[in-house]
């Protein structure tokens, strides 16, 4: 399944109960249907991912050590049975049903590939790009990922692919666009994986990589074309979001990233950019409807993520104002005043809407 969502249903199924719409027996069984069905974050499997980074860092240590002392033939015999060590390993705690450490088993494997090509190329004096190193690395933890059905390589997969790009950049000093093309590829994995923490893991990769376009692109003044593409996203998942319901699993993690490239690129616009007083005023407050419209979205649809979200982008954009005025008395005091008033009306509408939504009480 999507997510795990085990508090959520645990409270509706108990409102369902005191309703009499679901029995006791009913509850329980459904809960123990989800807690045995669900793929869990458990401390086993916590404890299982940290030895395997120890393990990988033993056994690199281990030959760093002895590096010299080895035939490069032995070298070569070792690194290879490194690998496929965890491999088999991987295998035979399949077959005995645990997985948890199966997993374990392959994040070693993978991370022995990646020792092996650089110290193959350190042995053999290949002068290479390290970046085809790393393109390499997470190719190969994408296949493992895919092939063997493990979450945690293909989150390495994730993490190399955002080291990859990155150290492109800076390299560089541009975009690196082929990000997408590796972002989009583990993401793709991560769906059919069905596996929500990557779906996060992969939203807030997409979301840093959006934000820094703004410092990139236009000599680090387009920050507006961030806060277009955050609208665009959010608009875009809402409207999915209501016209195939079955989807809400999907949108609804992804619409808080959303926002927040939202906020991000419409906050660079007003401090970090120097705009007039008169331009800071207007982006204020479109700024704050938009942050009261998701507090309200939140609230609506019960996505606690968006609720706080806004009420946090609310305080850090009203104490924002307050700093960049603080010189102007009379900007600050009508800032605060035009943001009293747009938050008065929607109050107001708001109310008068619950209030149609009510049904007519029936006359005596």
């Amino acid at each position: 399944m999507w997510a795990p969502y085990k508090t959520r249903l645990t409270r509706d199924l108990d409102r369902w109960r005191r309703n009499g719409w679901v029995s006791d027996d009913g509850r329980d069984a459904i809960l123990a249907d989800v807690a045995q069905s669900g793929s869990g974050f458990s401390l086993a499997s916590a404890l299982s991912i940290l030895a395997s980074v120890l393990f990988g860092f033993a056994a690199i240590s281990f030959v760093a050590a002895h590096w010299e002392d080895m035939p490069r033939t032995w070298r070569l015999l070792l690194l290879l049975a490194s690998i496929w060590a965890g491999y088999g390993a991987a295998g035979w705690l399949t077959s005995r049903g645990y997985e948890v450490f199966a997993d374990a088993a392959i994040l070693f494997a993978v991370g022995m590939f990646g020792a092996s090509l650089m110290l193959i190329s350190q042995m053999y004096h290949i002068d290479g790009d390290p970046f085809d190193a790393l393109l390499m690395w997470w190719i190969a933890a994408l296949f493992a990922g895919v092939l063997l059905r493990s979450n945690p390589a293909l989150a390495l997969a994730l993490v190399l692919v955002c080291v990859w790009s990155f150290t492109q950049a800076i390299d560089r000093n541009e975009v690196y666009w082929p990000f997408l093309v590796g972002w989009g590829a583990v993401s793709a994995a991560f769906v059919w994986q069905r596996w929500r923490p990557g779906l996060h893991l992969s939203a807030l990769a997409l979301t840093i990589f959006v934000i820094m376009l703004g410092y990139q692109l236009d000599g680090g003044h387009d920050h507006g074309l961030v806060a277009v593409i955050g609208a665009i996203a959010v608009a875009a998942l809402v409207g999915i979001e209501k016209a195939l319901p079955d989807t809400e699993s999907l949108t609804s993690p992804l619409l808080p990233y959303a926002i927040v490239v939202t906020f991000a690129g419409l906050y660079a616009l007003q401090f970090l950019e120097s705009p007039t007083l008169g331009t800071l005023i207007g982006l204020a407050a479109l700024t704050l409807v938009a942050l009261l419209a998701a507090i309200s979205y939140g609230l609506a649809t019960d996505n606690r993520g968006i609720l706080w979200l806004g009420y946090i982008g609310f305080s850090i954009e009203i104490l924002s104002v307050y700093w960049q005025t603080v010189g102007s008395i009379l900007g600050t005091s009508l800032f605060f005043l035009i943001a009293a008033l747009i938050v008065t009306a929607l109050a107001y509408m708001a109310l008068r809407i619950a209030h149609r939504g009510r049904p007519k009480e029936i006359a005596a």
